[in-house]
């Protein structure tokens, strides 16, 4: 029996599983365990395996550059944002109520860092949720757009309940990059959450995306229901280079 589960969980990964599965058969084969119990057990077990595999699926989906937590991040270096502000935050009823979250300040300060943190809890919690750069998802969209699959692209960036835009301002958009990016932005208004970075201030928008109506366009909607947090400090890439 144990082997058979050994090879179940292993071909899942569900290590976290494993153990407690093993001791189930151990206890009902050693203690005589009523079959009801050990089946209502069997079952709990069984449904722990099924959350866990999806939340595996969500991971793998997500397309997350990394996995980081609030703990790996230092917040005494930086102002702006405090652990307070994002644990606030880690209760996902900004996801609830549709609102955004967006993380403005220099390169280096962990932005990216705290927006995976957030996605990472929604994971936990079964919340659909994707990671695309501006550059990759106006990229994407304009690839559909060419295939005459725009419509599709942008119904399957409308369905994750928090969708990640990062580095928004690293790259100047393409021609119509911002037209593309506003169809992204009212697709998910008042209708699902964004958590979009950005090393420009939105004053600066108008130049990145090349025109500065569709830049106030697309403020418009992402600040209505949004919480902004402007950080600043010292870069943590160019502290560790130091520290090499």
């Amino acid at each position: 029996m144990n082997q058979v589960i050994d090879t179940y969980c292993d071909s899942l990964k569900l290590s976290t599983i494993q153990s407690e599965w093993r001791t189930l058969t151990e206890e009902a084969s050693r203690d005589n365990i009523p079959y009801h119990v050990f089946l209502e057990r069997l079952l709990e077990l069984e449904n722990q395996a099924r959350i866990e595999r999806s939340r595996q699926t969500l991971l793998k989906l997500s397309r997350l550059p990394f996995k980081k937590t609030l703990d790996a991040f230092d917040f005494q270096r930086i102002s702006g944002v405090s652990r307070r502000d994002i644990e606030e935050y880690m209760n996902l009823s900004f996801i609830e109520q549709n609102q955004n979250l967006i993380f403005l300040g220099p390169p280096g300060l962990g932005k990216t860092h705290l927006a995976v943190s957030i996605a990472l809890e929604a994971i936990s919690k079964g919340l659909k949720t994707y990671f695309m750069t501006a550059q990759e998802l106006v990229t994407s969209l304009q690839t559909a757009d060419s295939q005459g699959k725009l419509d599709k692209k942008m119904r399957g960036i409308a369905k994750p309940s928090l969708l990640i835009i990062d580095e928004m301002g690293y790259l100047n958009l393409s021609d119509n990059g911002g037209h593309y990016l506003f169809q992204v932005i009212s697709r998910r208004y008042e209708n699902s959450s964004i958590i979009l970075t950005s090393n420009k201030t939105f004053s600066q928008w108008g130049e990145v995306l090349g025109d500065g109506i569709i830049a106030t366009a697309i403020l418009d909607r992402l600040l209505h229901h949004s919480r902004v947090f402007s950080i600043d400090g010292p870069s943590f890439r160019m502290k560790n280079k130091s520290a090499e």
